[in-house]
């Protein structure tokens, strides 16, 4: 199982549902390590999308009575059920995508965490839950430069879990 998000210097995720920024180099990075895979998404984050992304298999996480999801997408209910899923599923690349409760709720099941650290602070009402990175190595960090399409700098990292 593999989280991906983006944090700002104070562990941000989110402001009002949506992300705080718009960074298409992390939107690039997102685009790249989700396409083809299962993508697993809280109420929230999934309602961010506006729709289901193209080319990613689409799982809501959700405790409430799903009927209003778009055709092709699926509906979990718990952690347990995203864990069976994964297990029943060994073909598949399970990636979560947030927020902040899903990625609480799955941490103890993550492998590989994909974060993108942005070098600036935001106005934000939601934060990634506290992660132990001592369980976790860091095994790739990139650096991105602030450009005329993103205004603030960008590392991208990949820790896989010791």
């Amino acid at each position: 199982m593999i989280f991906i998000w983006a944090e700002d210097q104070h562990h941000a995720i989110g402001y009002k549902g949506q992300l705080p920024w718009h960074l298409p180099a992390d939107m690039a990075f997102f685009k790249q390590h989700t396409m083809g895979n299962t993508l697993i998404s809280g109420s929230r984050t999934f309602a961010s999308y506006r729709k289901p992304l193209p080319h990613r298999k689409n799982i809501v996480l959700t405790t409430r009575t799903a009927t209003d999801y778009p055709s092709g997408v699926e509906v979990l209910h718990s952690a347990a059920e995203v864990v069976a899923y994964e297990k029943a599923h060994p073909d598949e690349t399970v990636i979560i995508s947030g927020g902040a409760r899903v990625f609480e709720s799955l941490l103890p099941d993550v492998d590989t965490l994909l974060r993108t650290r942005v070098l600036h602070t935001f106005k934000a009402d939601t934060y990634m839950p506290e992660i132990d990175y001592s369980q976790f190595q860091l095994v790739e960090s990139i650096s991105h430069e602030p450009d005329e399409k993103n205004p603030y700098g960008l590392v991208f990292e990949r820790w896989e879990r010791r």
